[in-house]
């Protein structure tokens, strides 16, 4: 569970409640025919843009949001860095027992190919191509809900106007142009919570995850290049670093000193 995402959308929530609860009663923001225009409205244009499957895969998507495990690099590290340990001192086709206990099928597959003798040039197109698939993939759910995040306010706009249509078409009840005026207003308050606490603060979270997946399954293909040729441990932990943050490299360094 990233805490994170649920604590910003527990907070978001809590606070435009209180918002709202504090000067009025929460009917007088609930509207259902304007919420059937912005949801229905932004997931229409959703199956316009995109293929069936993307928005039927949309729950998944959300659900990478709330509960994608990140990897911790350090430790990746340190564990290719022990690989590279093992094939100097044993030789390489040593590892092909240390493989059985990987849970990571990318750092299986490329420590295989290097223990089967595969030539480097080929190992490296072949996790680079499996690299370029998953970012595809990342992009592909990404820009599903940078989509909804684009057209929900569009469609919260076109709802107020349809409401401002309505409302001057009966003006010759000056009663009923207040609340008239309130239910148009309604679409575009939702559109843009849909769009600016949903939609795009997901795609966002998503985004994240896929930059700190990527940069992992990198250190995966240089470790697994450098295991194949031969490198000292100590050159490929140099190698290894380079990919962290400062701060992250820092710490992993001090922890090593310790």
């Amino acid at each position: 569970m990233d805490v994170a995402t649920l604590i910003g959308l527990i907070t978001g929530i809590a606070l435009l409640l209180w918002a709202v609860l504090s000067k009025s009663p929460i009917t007088a923001f609930v509207d259902y025919g304007s919420i059937a225009v912005v949801c229905g409205g932004a997931m229409a244009a959703a199956l316009i843009s995109f293929p069936l499957g993307n928005l039927l895969g949309v729950l998944k998507i959300i659900k990478n949001a709330f509960f994608a495990k990140p990897q911790n690099p350090t430790a990746l590290i340190k564990d290719l860095v022990s690989y590279a340990e093992i094939a100097r001192r044993d030789g390489i086709l040593s590892l092909e027992n240390v493989i059985a206990d990987v849970k990571d099928p990318f750092v299986v597959n490329g420590i295989q190919m290097a223990v089967d003798g595969t030539d480097p040039d080929l190992i490296e197109q072949i996790m680079t191509g499996e690299l370029d698939s998953v970012a595809a993939r990342h992009e592909a759910g990404k820009a599903l809900l940078d989509n909804i995040g684009k057209y929900a306010p569009a469609f919260g706009m076109i709802g107020t106007l349809i409401g401002l249509i309505i409302m001057l078409g009966n003006m010759d009840d000056p009663d009923a142009i207040g609340p008239g005026m309130a239910v148009a207003l309604l679409t575009t308050l939702y559109g843009a919570l849909m769009a600016n606490l949903f939609a795009l603060p997901m795609a966002d979270k998503l985004g994240t995850r896929s930059t700190e997946e990527l940069m992992l399954k990198e250190i995966v293909i240089k470790g697994v290049m450098a295991i194949q040729s031969g490198d000292n441990p100590r050159v490929v932990e140099q190698k290894l670093k380079s990919f962290l943050p400062n701060r992250v490299r820092k710490a992993f360094e001090a922890a090593e000193a310790a």
